[in-house]
């Protein structure tokens, strides 16, 4: 390795790390960091009360983390950006027992039909399926010394929730949701 390359490297290590520092570093205006990926997607479109209205390609929603917080408010930007989790028993949505649709706090895409709601007793909104395969997205998340499954809204990429294997039939999945990541729109 010459010392150039060597100099070069260790530079660029150095940049990278103050970029992340500054990123979270206090008073640092938040907007630097960009969230998202641009790009198209194609989402199924319902209506409040679950009519399907179609596929549609759309562009994704890409906004800095200022703009994402003045839109969402801290709680929301916190649960939705920052993929952090509210205290169970504690979202507006978990008592929710209305006939509608949970949308993305973010970009409105339409997330789960209140039909595949269902009690299960951990303290957050819990849905046995989304709506549409196309609206969210699944990734893995080993964040927490654990692999689990994450799910994001596919439109904004906003962190939703995480997906587990114990749920009701029939699909025996339980789509564990953050309340503060989705709003209800009534039909």
């Amino acid at each position: 390795m010459t010392r150039r390359v060597f100099v070069a490297g260790g530079a660029a290590v150095a940049a990278s790390y103050a970029v992340l520092v500054m990123r979270r570093a206090p008073g640092v205006e938040a907007s630097v960091a960009i969230h998202g990926t641009p790009g198209e997607v194609t989402i199924v479109n319902f209506s409040n009360d679950g009519k399907n209205l179609g596929k549609q390609t759309v562009a994704k929603i890409v906004k800095t983390d200022g703009e994402w917080l003045r839109q969402l408010g801290k709680n929301s930007f916190e649960i939705s950006r920052e993929a952090d989790t509210e205290m169970p028993y504690s979202g507006v949505s978990l008592n929710e027992h209305g006939k509608g649709v949970f949308r993305c706090i973010g970009c409105d895409t339409a997330l789960f039909d209140s039909q595949t709601k269902f009690e299960s007793g951990t303290g957050w909104p819990s849905f046995w399926a989304p709506i549409a395969k196309e609206n969210v997205a699944e990734v893995t998340d080993r964040s927490m010394g654990i692999e689990r499954i994450e799910v994001k809204c596919m439109r904004c990429e906003g962190h939703l929730g995480h997906v587990f294997d114990d749920g009701p039939a029939p699909t025996g999945l339980r789509y564990c949701m953050n309340s503060a990541s989705m709003k209800f729109e009534k039909a």
